[in-house]
């Protein structure tokens, strides 16, 4: 592993802080020649106050400044975009480590620091009213007794939510605080996340982020453009307005009020027992390429913020699809990233992260170091010890699919998982032995590593991609409302319709639809690992086909509560409250395949993958072509973790298949009577099954069978 850089602080903490009697504000910048500190009152005035400046630190305290003061700094240097510099003092910009932002950006020549009838000069136009302002903030908060619910990895559900499109629509909450923090932490939210069984919730990126210039009234939805990766963002924000705007003198809204209110959901959702990840976005900030605005990082020190071409250093490496790649192996950005994560636990309190585009926090240029400074870091700091760290494995620069490849600390979003699924269900036949390698935990891509199974985020859906609902509507995407002619997102969905594309009042496909929603619910909850659920899938949102809904911050994307299919909700509560309630779902080790209690004269093995006549599956019978369907047994015993957990052991049925099979029981050592726990049939099942017994697998359904305690 390389040396770690130095990223110790330097002896005034980076960003404003307040004192007993003012603030005292500090910027970091080796290529900058002077910087300005730009006051800004609550009337639009702005004064200038120059900073002072040792081995890059620019500092200046300001005395009488208060929280919910604007600022924000010019800095003077050189302008050669062919070596990587681009100042333009005439471009007013964000602080780096900035705790609010207030504002929003009005697109116009103005945010770009280059003229456009000639790039490779300096634009001389103020954008100081087009662009954002940071705001001092009071870290002052009441956390009472506030606990952090530490839920154990093996015992996580995840739920993916939209902080905005969780509660645009929801009828519980009040008009004021749809599609905000307040929204989110509403009784009747949590009481719906504690129903199906949520422990965490996933929130897309909340780090204050840009939306690109408008077309056509679409605009960035998802979030994944930052700008601010200390700020929660100000549009989710009830306290400071819907679009991030506080105006004027005397206004009843407080600048940076977003962080409190955001501290407020943390809490809520901690009293109820679930944790809070986060989304972020350290890949790439929203500066874009070349041709984008200066907001913050590019016009502070360009060079030391980002990836450049080398040889050609006008230019961004682009590892992400956004233009740009923050270089992470920069000792700058190093230090941001974890001042960031650490700001995150210990003044926010949050659980988790969840890192967008992972590989490229390890880049070399077009390599991948998982012995990088990054990860060593991360590793080492015990600040982070205990906090959930989450990667999506893959990026879209050389090398850049990493399934499997982490450090042991981390889990890993499983898309091996998500497409050996879909597929399944679809009916692609010949998957059977790569589907029980996705069932128990994935062990060929974490085990050498020392991972446990819960180191696979299992998921069948998330932001990106298709519903639940659509995945079993549509064969093609539908993405006209984009405006890209369709051309964007995902071709190969793996997706099935049932028989119809879209919309229909067809009994039949609408009830078989209804059923592989079933399906999917129960493979991704009960498989080892970490379930992930997309949210609104259990409630049977959809987004009329619709897969790359980035755009649409409107009633494609927003969560229709008053369309739930009760029938969904409840189906998924019982799912998670069944693996909730058995060990054996979540446990904390491989199955290997060998008898649990031998000495105790139980020869069952901890698992045992079964034929249709309930005889064991032999090396040569995983290798069938045409196979659709998979039969398993679980044993109980051993894999209970605390006193008073149920030992029952499990036979689980998924026949992907049009037609019916005919399953058998397991005999001789196997329990003597079953009984069906759950099946995504909505027909009639039988109460009990004995041992031995034959009973018929409907084409296209799952069944869970328990033992019954003699």
């Amino acid at each position: 592993m390389e040396a770690l850089p130095d990223i110790q602080r330097p002896t005034a903490a980076l960003g404003a802080t307040l004192t007993v009697e003012g603030a005292d504000f500090a910027l970091f910048s080796t290529s900058a020649a002077s910087v300005d500190l730009c006051l800004v009152d609550d009337f639009g005035v702005e004064t200038r106050h120059p900073m002072s400046v040792q081995d890059g630190l620019w500092t200046a305290y300001m005395p009488g400044v208060v929280a919910g003061q604007r600022y924000g700094y010019r800095v003077e240097g050189t302008w050669d975009p062919a070596r990587g510099l681009r100042h333009n003092p005439q471009k007013f910009l964000l602080d780096p480590y900035a705790r609010a932002i207030d504002g929003r950006l009005c697109w116009g020549p103005e945010l770009y620091a280059f003229d456009p009838n000639d790039p490779s000069q300096p634009d001389r136009a103020d954008n100081r009213d087009h662009t954002f302002v940071s705001v001092v903030v009071d870290p002052a908060y009441d956390w009472g007794t506030d606990t952090r619910p530490a839920t154990a990895l093996n015992r996580t559900v995840i739920y993916e939510a939209h902080v905005k499109g969780m509660t645009r629509l929801h009828p519980d909450v009040p008009a004021a605080e749809r599609g905000t923090y307040a929204g989110l932490a509403h009784p009747s939210v949590i009481a719906h996340l504690k129903r199906i069984g949520v422990t965490a919730v996933e929130l897309l990126p909340v780090q204050q982020f840009i939306t690109e210039e408008p077309r056509e009234g679409r605009s960035n939805y998802w979030g994944y453009n930052p700008i601010g990766y200390f700020a929660p963002h100000n549009a989710y924000s009830a306290a400071s307005g819907k679009d991030g705007t506080v105006r004027g003198a005397g206004s009843k809204l407080m600048p940076g009020g977003q962080v409190t209110e955001f501290k407020d959901m943390v809490k809520a959702l901690h009293q109820a027992g679930i944790e809070v990840i986060l989304d972020v976005v350290y890949n790439h900030s929203g500066e874009g390429g070349a041709d984008g605005p200066n907001l913050c990082f590019r016009g502070i020190d360009n060079a030391a913020y980002y990836h450049l071409v080398p040889g050609d250093e006008a230019h961004y490496q682009d590892y992400t699809g956004t233009g740009n790649t923050l270089n992470v192996g920069s000792p700058t950005v190093l230090r941001l990233v974890m001042d960031s994560l650490h700001y995150w636990v210990e003044e926010m309190h949050v659980d988790g992260f969840r890192f967008d585009l992972a590989p490229a926090l390890a880049r070399a240029s077009d390599r991948v170091d998982m012995l990088s400074a990054f990860f060593g870091m991360i590793d080492s700091d015990p600040v982070l010890d205990g906090v959930k760290l989450i990667a999506e494995p893959w990026d879209l620069g050389p090398e850049g699919y990493q399934l499997g490849n982490f450090p042991p600390r981390w889990a890993e979003w499983n898309g091996k998982f998500r497409d050996v699924v879909r597929d399944f269900w679809r009916g692609q036949p010949g998957l059977t032995a790569e589907l029980a390698k996705r069932l128990t935990g994935s062990a060929d891509l974490y085990q050498d590593d020392g991972r446990q199974p819960s180191a696979s985020v299992n998921f069948v859906t998330v932001h990106d991609g298709f519903t639940l609902r659509d995945l079993v509507s549509y064969d093609h995407k539908h993405n006209t409302a984009n405006g890209e002619n369709d051309r964007d997102g995902e071709s190969n969905n793996r997706s099935w319709n049932c028989g119809i594309e879209g919309p229909t009042t067809d009994p039949d496909v609408t009830a078989l639809r209804a059923r592989q929603m079933r399906n999917l619910m129960i493979t991704c909850i009960l498989a080892q690992g970490v379930p992930m659920l997309r949210h609104g899938d259990e409630l049977g949102h959809t987004q009329a086909g619709n897969n790359n809904a980035y755009c649409q911050d409107n009633e494609i994307s927003w969560i229709d509560w008053a369309s739930a299919d009760e029938d969904m909700i409840a189906f998924t509560s019982k799912v998670a409250g069944l693996r909730r309630d058995y060990p054996v779902f979540r446990r904390r080790t491989y199955f290997d395949g060998r008898p649990v209690a031998p000495a105790e004269g139980l020869p069952l093995p901890d698992i045992l993958w079964l034929n249709a006549d309930g005889t064991p599956r032999t090396g040569q019978q995983w290798d069938q072509s045409w196979g659709k369907s998979l039969a398993c047994y679980l044993n109980g015993k051993g894999a209970r973790t605390r006193r008073n957990e149920p030992e029952n052991d499990f036979l689980i049925v998924l026949n992907a298949s049009s037609h019916d099979v005919v399953h058998q029981t397991p005999r001789e050592h196997f329990p003597a009577e079953w009984e069906v726990a759950l099946t995504s049939w909505d027909g009639p099942a039988p109460a009990t099954i004995l041992a031995g017994a034959v009973y018929n697998v409907p084409g296209r359904s799952t069944w869970v069978l328990r033992s019954v305690e003699q």
